[in-house]
């Protein structure tokens, strides 16, 4: 009877070790996979995959390892719904995305609703965080903090000069433009053209003549890297020399692939480059090694999982309702990307938009160069 109760003790303790040993927490990814926009969805992924590995590596979270989901939303609100609630179904109790904020915005509804976490790598318009929704985060800034800084760069080097502004009426794109155009106009800066255009088609000619009717000398625009890319090349085409200035949605060195070499001169704003920075040092190294250069939003969506643990770790808890208290109180989070805080809203407290132009380097190639 005695062997029988140390056995039974022994086979508890060892399937409690086991349990624990297994434990398991449940983390997706969302953004566009494919579509014209997955360029920037491996992006993401590239940042979920490295940071799930190596927080795995040194014991996971609370003692459990990160199982990674991903959802491929193809830049489509529907679709990017779709992928939440399959999130939701699945268990999955945190979500590093999406990547356009026309998908963000829906799918953090979703995500709200089944009391799950989002923190978005770049979806950057105002309204996600104003919303007054418990679960919703950023590791990037906003529009009308990014459009701020590009109003200031076109008054301070285009005064007296003609800017067309040009969006692509998403969310992002059209929410981009708007608050430049805002801050700009603020400032005495007035457009000589304001027009939208549809995503996904191929031929801008209408656009490139409306500009150079205007004569515009520098041309804003409000949306991502394969419309950019085309613009920028049509008006080449045309004759039209004005540079474009664009936002975030153009980080991709696809960018430069689609618009040729009429994109040098691009101007564009986004943060200070993560990969410069001494905290990402290590995980920089980490993906050359595997031949992956860590671009644009890579270390934004890795910084995100980094805030999650710390919120869990700090909670005592994989309670999401208590990770997001944590989050919202003010407490500091390092990452590869600095040390990020967050307000009440769900957004970082440190916006740091700066002007970048796309250059030819060494290589001959053409990228973005912080100026």
């Amino acid at each position: 009877m005695k062997k029988y109760l140390l056995a039974s003790a022994a086979l508890g303790a060892f399937l409690a070790f086991s349990g624990a040993a297994n434990a398991q927490v449940k983390f997706g990814v969302g953004g566009p996979i494919t579509g014209p926009n997955a360029a920037f969805g491996k992006q993401l992924t590239d940042g979920a995959e490295q940071a799930v590995a190596d927080i795995n590596k040194a014991g996971g979270i609370l003692g459990q390892q990160i199982v990674l989901s991903k959802g491929d939303d193809s830049s489509d609100a529907k679709q990017g719904v779709s992928v939440a609630n399959k999130f939701a179904s699945d268990g999955v109790k945190f979500v590093v995305g999406h990547f356009n904020s026309g998908v963000t915005i829906p799918a953090s509804e979703v995500y709200a609703e089944n009391g799950m976490i989002v923190i978005t790598p770049a979806a950057t318009n105002p309204k996600l965080t104003e919303r007054g929704l418990w679960n919703t985060f950023r590791t990037c800034g906003r529009d009308d903090q990014q459009g701020a800084v590009a109003a200031d760069y076109l008054v301070k080097n285009f005064k007296g000069k003609k800017v067309a502004v040009v969006h692509d009426k998403t969310p992002y794109g059209q929410g981009l433009a708007d608050e430049t155009k805002k801050a700009m106009n603020a400032k005495g800066l007035k457009e000589v053209l304001y027009e939208g255009i549809n995503t996904g088609e191929k031929d801008y000619s209408a656009l490139v003549t409306k500009i150079k009717t205007n004569g515009a000398d520098v041309v804003y625009f409000g949306g991502l890297h394969t419309e950019a890319g085309l613009i920028v090349r049509q008006m080449r085409d045309q004759g039209v020399k004005a540079p474009l200035m664009s936002g975030d949605g153009i980080t991709d060195n696809e960018y430069a692939s689609i618009g040729g070499p009429g994109v040098e001169g691009t101007l564009m704003t986004f943060p200070p480059d993560p990969r410069n920075r001494p905290e990402a040092k290590a995980v920089v190294a980490a993906y050359k090694a595997k031949g992956i250069d860590p671009v644009a939003y890579t270390l934004y969506s890795y910084a995100a999982f980094q805030v999650l643990k710390e919120a869990a770790e700090e909670a005592k808890s994989l309670d999401t309702k208590k990770v997001a208290a944590v989050m919202s109180s003010g407490k500091k989070f390092k990452t590869v990307i600095g040390e990020l805080s967050y307000d009440k809203k769900g957004d970082i407290t440190r916006p740091d938009y700066v002007m970048y132009t796309w250059k030819k380097g060494a290589d001959g190639k053409i990228t973005y160069i912080e100026n």
